[in-house]
């Protein structure tokens, strides 16, 4: 059984897209809060790399929710 890495992360950028609008704030500013470059998160929200835990840690309290609201898939 094949798992398609692709969709999943597709799905966990759309979620930290979403919640991050919901919260007003620009790719830029959420990136200076996670101490990442735009393009970064620009990456990650497209779903073309695959953030480590410790991102996404990061990325979950700049947001002021919790890790399992980004991955809910």
């Amino acid at each position: 059984m094949e798992i398609n890495t692709k969709i999943y992360l597709q799905r966990l950028g759309k979620n930290i897209v979403q919640i991050r609008e919901q919260k007003k704030l620009t790719q830029y500013k959420l990136a200076k809060e996670i101490f990442t470059d735009q393009s970064n998160l620009a990456r990650i929200e497209e779903g073309k790399i695959n953030p480590t835990i410790k991102t996404l840690l990061k990325i979950s309290f700049a947001l002021e929710c919790e890790v399992r609201d980004i991955i809910d898939f």
